[in-house]
């Protein structure tokens, strides 16, 4: 995940960003319990997450009305690949 795009976030969908860091994949309705953001925009945040390629979105099994949000997993391993290269820095 690249700083500078989430720096360019408004601050709704960066505590999308968190909550899905933090709890993994959930639904839109999950998602708007957790972090007390209307419904709209909690979708307005996850729009703009899509767009940058930090979530992705996938049918929820069980029940394919809904989606199931979840972080980029390219996203998930390219921060953990910071994390080492910055650690390996430190040694």
């Amino acid at each position: 995940m690249n700083e500078e795009t989430v720096q360019d976030l408004p601050p709704s969908a960066k505590l999308v960003l968190k909550v899905l860091e933090y709890n993994g994949g959930l639904t839109q309705k999950e998602i708007v319990e957790k972090s007390r953001l209307s419904q709209r925009t909690v979708r307005d945040a996850l729009e703009r997450l899509q767009e940058s390629d930090v979530v992705q979105k996938d049918i929820y099994i069980p029940d394919a009305r809904q989606n199931l949000y979840q972080l980029d997993v390219e996203t998930e391993a390219d921060a953990d690949a910071a994390d080492e290269q910055s650690a390996a820095l430190l040694d």
